[in-house]
């Protein structure tokens, strides 16, 4: 029998499945009848894990178990999808943790974990104090399978900018054996950081290489070889060969390859959330453009070179007299990468106040949906309508979005598909290896659109991770 607080989490998972169209059967229920709604494709969902501290990353691992970290509680778990029991194989010290973004972020097993003659090597991110500057960095880690704790901690490489916004953070191997490792734009220009400039267009200098100052990696997505150095073939920009891979991001979040090809999720600002596909020595635009280059509703309006900027109010609606603006077209630029998707453009012109949203959420209703992971539904996976697909989850939506891709798997084909709405924050999503599950970890504080399409700051199923597990044949 299940505990009142999982009876509560259960019932609440069980209300949302059904308003968003969903059926619903938890897999530890009750013998009390929950509401049921038949689809297509039908699902049943239940909660496998809650109490965590705003998890953050979720890796599966060849020993069959959930790699995740909690973000706030500076740990590294392996959770067991089938029953939900946590094992916390390590909590890591000198980390610095802050409401939103800044704790231990990126996971990324080695390629070669737990093989014959591999290595035991696990790769992490995570924010840490330098004094009374704020800075990011990546470490090794090594794990014992006979004490199931990690240890030996070894720093790859540090010093990357990072602050109380938009840090990117998430870390990934590539095919090609290389770590990949976003960073956000650290929210500048907007909020309480309106007045600080943008460095997503800004290459390091030699001299600045040369000190290991990586100021300029701010809204740049880096590649790198598993000790920290620059890999030989990094691609070249403005002349300087860095940790660089592409540049002029806002805040890409989440990292997928499929095949060779990597796709990347990024957050915009109050329109066009973008899915991109990276290439080498790509520059994706911010602050210049958000989403397609198409002079629509989106200018930027550049903050820092306002005369007497801290006198100023920031206002994402209404510009303030004396902050220079620039249209999308005014900035050129040969390698600018439009994105394949986004999330969501909107016409010149339009309204982004609205009546449902109050003045401290009016966020949650613009037209973007916050984008914070894309992982990737295989082509010979158990569902047939998800098949070769990019799932890209959202934390203002509560949702998980599927983008077809075409045959090729080099591009977008067909229209978006919505699925699990519910009033969480989907922070990260995970396929199991036998495709017929969906494990989502949420959020545990934050305001998020619930399945009425109503702004809300009470979660569902804060700090959890929910399984949708698909029933069809």
């Amino acid at each position: 029998m299940l505990n009142n607080k999982t009876k509560r989490i259960s019932q609440a998972v069980a209300l949302s499945l059904a308003l968003c169209g969903v059926s619903y059967a938890a897999s530890h229920a009750s013998s009390a009848k929950h509401p049921e709604v038949q689809a297509n494709e039908p699902f049943s969902a239940h909660v496998l894990i809650s109490g965590l501290d705003a998890p953050w990353d979720m890796v599966w691992g060849p020993d069959g178990y959930l790699w995740v970290t909690e973000r706030k509680a500076a740990s590294i778990d392996r959770i067991d999808p089938k029953t939900g029991e946590k094992k916390v194989a390590i909590t890591l010290s000198g980390v610095h943790v802050g409401p939103q973004h800044e704790g231990v972020l990126g996971l990324a097993l080695s390629p070669k974990f737990m093989q014959a003659g591999g290595d035991n090597y696990v790769y992490t991110a995570y924010t840490y104090m330098n004094g009374n500057e704020e800075h990011a960095k990546i470490v090794r880690l090594e794990y014992d399978e006979k004490t199931q704790k990690l240890g030996n901690e070894k720093e790859i490489l540090a010093g990357f900018p990072a602050g109380n916004d938009h840090n990117g953070g998430r870390l990934r191997f590539g095919p090609d054996g290389k770590l990949y490792y976003t960073i956000g734009e650290q929210g500048h220009n907007q909020g309480a950081n309106f007045c600080k400039p943008i460095d997503a267009q800004r290459i390091p200098t030699e001299e600045e290489l040369k000190n290991k100052n990586y100021a300029a990696y701010a809204g740049k997505v880096l590649r790198l070889n598993i000790d920290g150095t620059i890999p030989e073939d990094n691609p070249v920009i403005h002349g300087i060969k860095s940790h660089l891979f592409t540049y002029g991001h806002r805040n890409p979040q989440g990292l997928v390859f499929v095949g060779n090809t990597l796709y990347a999720s990024e957050q915009g600002p109050s329109s066009d959330d973008e899915l991109n596909i990276l290439e080498a020595g790509g520059n994706y635009g911010w602050p210049h453009v958000a989403g397609f280059q198409d002079d629509q509703a989106y200018v930027y309006a550049n903050y820092s070179k306002a005369e007497n900027c801290p006198s100023l109010t920031w206002d994402p609606n209404h510009i303030p007299a004396g902050v220079p603006v620039q249209k999308e077209s005014e900035w050129k630029a040969a390698d600018f990468k439009a994105p394949v998707k986004t999330f969501f453009t909107v016409k010149g012109g339009y309204t982004y106040n609205d009546a449902s949203c109050s003045a401290d959420s009016a966020y949650i209703c613009w037209p973007t949906i916050s984008p914070s992971s894309v992982t990737y539904y295989p082509a010979d996976g158990v569902i047939k309508s998800w098949r070769n697909s990019i799932i890209v989850s959202s934390m203002k939506n509560g949702a998980l979005y599927r983008v077809p891709l075409n045959a090729d798997k080099k591009d977008v084909q067909g229209d978006v598909a919505k699925y699990f709405h519910t009033a969480n924050r989907y922070r990260m999503a995970v396929v199991s290896p036998d495709t017929r599950k969906i494990f989502v970890a949420t959020d545990n504080f934050g305001n998020v659109m619930d399945e009425s399409n109503h702004p809300t700051h009470n979660l569902s199923n804060p700090g959890s991770i929910i399984v949708f597990e698909y029933t069809g044949k």
